[in-house]
């Protein structure tokens, strides 16, 4: 096969700095270890990685497999991109699969292609290179497999995720897992909350979501969940954080709003201590949206948007709409 013919890039640039985006082309096996390597700088968790690099190359789309390898490579200071793991600076990484498992791949409607991964080094997370990448997979999806459906999963609680995937692609809600992954540790995860995730659904057809309308959900919404902050002593010191004290589900109101903290990874940083009380305030924030998150989902609720709430600057929530 002539890759070549198969290449895809696009250069962007974003304050001032260049980066390139690309598909991953290469036939040696040696170049597909800078992904799980740089997985595992942003994740931190041994116990969890890619393939090795040789099965990596065979599943490129390229060759024998299904899997799609996007890299973000930074520019070098010299000008030019050098795509070398010194330079790689985010990925991402999915593969294609079926909906559903009687029809298979016997029909092209019944594919879709699973977003398993988005990462970006910290140093570099402030470029929007997240929302850069998954953008690029939408299109090379789209454009060279010719499926139409992205699906992937994130904890609902990160809200620079749901920022990404609710608020600005537009994706839908289709599932709440609850511990889908069981123990997971790491940078970005802790083995005493569990793991539960939204499922989500990326209609790389759809337009773009409608605005919410703000006024309608403060005369038909209510806030679901009680929140206060309190000044904790954290891994790093003294720290204030959102605590949440309590869910009210009743009542029948339109639109649910239903907050997050403002930096979810920073919580689960901060209360890595031995003090019981500081150590499950994560904890108490997973159970609590679990159950209105599955409430709210069993009594026809959309998780329509997620916005920052008009009047409270840094507080951020879902928008939760009936009918």
């Amino acid at each position: 096969m002539d890759t070549r013919a198969f290449a895809r890039e696009k250069t962007i640039a974003v304050q001032g700095r260049r980066f390139l985006l690309k598909v991953e082309t290469s036939a040696e096996s040696d170049d597909y270890a800078k992904y799980d390597d740089l997985r595992q700088t942003i994740w931190g968790f041994p116990d969890d990685h890619l393939a090795g690099r040789r099965n990596m190359m065979c599943e490129s789309y390229l060759h024998e497999g299904g899997s799609l390898f996007l890299a973000a490579y930074a520019e070098a200071e010299s000008g030019g991109f050098v795509e070398d793991a010194g330079h790689l600076v985010g990925f991402a990484y999915g593969f294609a699969g079926v909906r559903d498992k009687a029809v298979a791949f016997k029909s092209l409607e019944n594919l879709w292609f699973y977003a398993q991964y988005t990462g970006v080094l910290p140093a570099w997370q402030g470029f929007g290179l997240g929302s850069a990448l998954k953008a690029f997979q939408g299109e090379v999806v789209s454009q060279t497999l010719g499926i139409f459906e992205v699906v992937c999963t994130y904890d609902p609680l990160t809200g620079v995720n749901a920022r990404r995937n609710v608020h600005y692609f537009g994706m839908r809600v289709l599932d709440y897992r609850a511990a889908t992954y069981g123990e997971y540790g790491g940078f970005l995860n802790r083995r005493d909350v569990p793991t539960d995730r939204f499922f989500m659904s990326w209609d790389l057809r759809r337009t773009v979501r409608p605005a919410t309308d703000i006024e309608a959900v403060r005369r038909q919404g209510r806030d679901i969940l009680t929140v206060e902050k309190k000044t904790v002593a954290g891994a790093s010191g003294r720290v204030e954080l959102e605590c949440v004290r309590k869910a009210d589900l009743s009542g029948e109101p339109r639109f649910r709003v239903v907050r997050v903290p403002a930096d979810y990874y920073l919580m689960l940083r901060e209360t890595d201590v031995a003090n019981p009380e500081v150590r499950r305030i994560p904890l108490e924030w997973r159970m609590a949206t679990r159950r209105v998150f599955q409430d709210s989902l069993s009594r026809g609720f959309d998780v329509s948007d997620f916005i920052e709430l008009p009047g409270s600057p840094g507080a951020h929530a879902y928008i939760l709409r009936r009918g």
